[in-house]
């Protein structure tokens, strides 16, 4: 993808000499490319915050599944246990 892109805005650059508007274009993509591309920040720049609160609300989401169900369970898979190791021994 980022060689097509690059491919594309050389040819816009040399387009830019037969009229000056496909200049103005290459610079729109190179503008586009580099503020909404992979790297950038895109708008407001504050996209480390909202990957940090993205992955605080998932953990927060498997801590309470793990909570819920180690709690929920525990008895039942302690009993399955003792069924088992009385069973083989």
């Amino acid at each position: 993808m980022f060689v097509l892109l690059l491919v594309l805005i050389v040819v816009l650059f040399g387009f830019g000499f037969l009229n000056p508007i496909w200049w103005a274009a290459a610079a729109v993509l190179v503008f586009g490319a580099t503020r909404y591309g992979r790297g950038g920040r895109g708008r407001g720049g504050g996209s480390d915050f909202v990957e940090y609160q993205d992955y605080r609300d998932r953990r927060e989401r498997q801590d309470r599944w793990d909570r819920r169900y180690s709690r929920q369970h525990r008895e039942r898979w302690n009993r399955e246990d003792r069924r088992d190791r009385e069973r083989r021994g």
